[in-house]
């Protein structure tokens, strides 16, 4: 029998949590509430009930979702979805740049919550079944999809479950160009709609915490009006001296 996702909420809208909770609970899911950041974090950290996933709201009492997310990633690789005020894309932005996996903007459709969630935790508990399970490498950079492991010479880099699966999905197809729309179904597990910018600043993320593009590393380029691609170092050089 499988066990059921374990999802912590944080929250301090009491009906709003009251109403995830019977509903997500409905949907097979076990389910804590929090309503304050600094619980959720001692939870969280204190690893005394394992959570599979986190749904965090941004404002919160005594610490925001901001905070709560940038010491989470101090340690911790758990997957997030963040909660947001309607048409705030700064807050959007912002918790994407933090390390939140996905977000939702309120208000929001619970089964859209749920269609979220359930496609976050599929990046993290299992693979396509056309997807290569050995690892593969581009340089120096190796990624091992088994043990969610990314080394940079030899040296270990923690990313994201996101950004893993963004990164294993560049590099192999290293030298391809992957559309937007590709990469946010296959990375986010949802369509590309109008002025979604997700995708982008997962990308963001990566070029910065790999250092990519300099020192001789590989680069992930933009193409204007087709999407991304990851280019070797070599591959690089070689147009330069074109």
């Amino acid at each position: 029998m499988t066990v059921p996702a374990s999802l912590l909420i944080v929250d301090d809208d009491r009906e709003l949590g009251q109403m995830l909770t019977e509903y997500l609970t409905a949907e097979g899911f076990q389910v804590s509430l929090v309503r304050d950041g600094a619980e959720a974090l001692a939870r969280l950290t204190g690893q005394s009930v394992p959570y599979d996933l986190v749904i965090l709201d941004v404002m919160l009492p005594s610490l925001s979702g901001f905070e709560v997310l940038r010491r989470l990633r101090h340690s911790l690789s758990i997957p997030v979805v963040m909660l947001t005020a309607h048409g705030a894309d700064v807050d959007r932005i912002v918790g994407l740049e933090l390390g939140a996996d996905d977000y939702l903007a309120k208000p929001f459709n619970p089964r859209e919550l749920v269609a979220r969630v359930r496609a976050v935790l599929r990046r993290f508990s299992r693979r396509e079944p056309d997807t290569p399970n050995h690892p593969v490498s581009v340089g120096p950079i190796r990624l091992d999809p088994a043990t969610f492991d990314v080394t940079l010479s030899g040296q270990s880099i923690r990313l994201t479950g996101t950004e893993l699966r963004l990164l294993e999905v560049l590099m192999r197809a290293v030298g391809q160009v992957q559309s937007r729309e590709s990469l946010t179904e296959r990375v986010l597990g949802r369509r590309l709609t109008p002025y979604d910018r997700s995708i982008d600043t997962h990308v963001s993320n990566l070029r910065r915490k790999l250092g990519l593009g300099e020192n001789g590393l590989p680069e992930i380029r933009s193409i204007r009006g087709a999407g991304y691609v990851l280019i070797s170092a070599a591959e690089a050089r070689a147009e330069q001296a074109s």
